[in-house]
């Protein structure tokens, strides 16, 4: 049935169809991750471990260049669970995130192609090109904060201390929930770029503003890069904001390709 003959009722048996693959798609990716167990938490726990590949090159770099304050200490501590249900609760709760994240590119499909149909054809070219660049920019985000941004404020997080007096022991789902946080966190704002192209369409945006708050900008970029990661060296401190700050260049840049006149 075309588009134009379709009633509200077909598209809305059409949208269930395109929920209900959805729904499939992303419970067997679960099944698949609740199934690799040992794979999973190896991956979200390797942050935790001594040999984890950032802690390597910093330690290379420390080496190489003579800076001592580049070698990653000693981190110790324990996850605990304190209820009788958490570890498998956690485990459920963890599969499905992974499930929805490898179903992720297949539900982005579904869904613009359930919309793609009432668009014009330049409508639909913009359309799947911004739907690409975001699943790669939030993908991107997630995938700096595993090597980069989560491992560094762990080991600030699980050193800290009040008093000497307090035993570190951490329970498995603060962890989960700190990394999925901190995941989210940096997805979201690798959308910038993207959100930057929106405002600019909308007319909400342009190039010159963005040029004259650049530096309100770069202290905004810092502050929130302390947030994220509350270490003490600059060095970490560059080395989240220099990605978020490369992303608000790139912003300019795009909303001036978007604007008449690079307005």
């Amino acid at each position: 049935m075309s588009e134009q003959g379709m009633t509200f009722w077909d598209h809305l048996d059409e949208l269930r169809k395109v929920l209900l693959r959805v729904c499939v798609a992303t419970l067997l990716f679960s099944i698949v991750a609740f199934a690799c167990k040992e794979t999973l938490f190896n991956i979200l726990l390797a942050p935790k471990q001594p040999d984890f590949i950032l802690y390597r090159l910093l330690g290379q770099l420390a080496a190489s260049f003579s800076m001592d304050f580049l070698q990653p200490g000693e981190l110790h501590f324990e996850l605990t669970s304190t209820r009788l249900t958490s570890q498998f609760m956690i485990h459920m709760t963890t599969s499905l995130y992974a499930g929805l994240l490898l179903a992720s590119p297949y539900v982005i499909f579904q869904l613009f192609g359930f919309v793609a149909p009432a668009l014009y054809a330049h409508e639909r070219r913009y359309s799947a090109r911004v739907l690409c660049a975001s699943f790669l920019l939030f993908f991107a985000g997630i995938l700096l904060c595993y090597f980069i941004i989560f491992p560094l404020s762990l080991r600030f997080l699980a050193t800290y201390k009040v008093t000497e007096e307090i035993l570190l022991l951490f329970t498995l789902d603060s962890y989960i929930t700190t990394f999925v946080t901190l995941s989210l966190m940096m997805g979201l704002l690798f959308e910038i770029p993207v959100l930057s192209w929106l405002l600019a369409k909308l007319g909400l945006l342009n190039a010159a503003h963005m040029t004259r708050y650049r530096r309100q900008a770069i202290v905004f970029i810092l502050v929130i890069a302390a947030i994220i990661t509350p270490t003490t060296d600059i060095f970490s401190l560059l080395l989240v904001s220099l990605p978020i700050y490369a992303l608000y260049e790139a912003s300019i840049c795009i909303v001036k390709r978007t604007l008449p006149h690079g307005k």
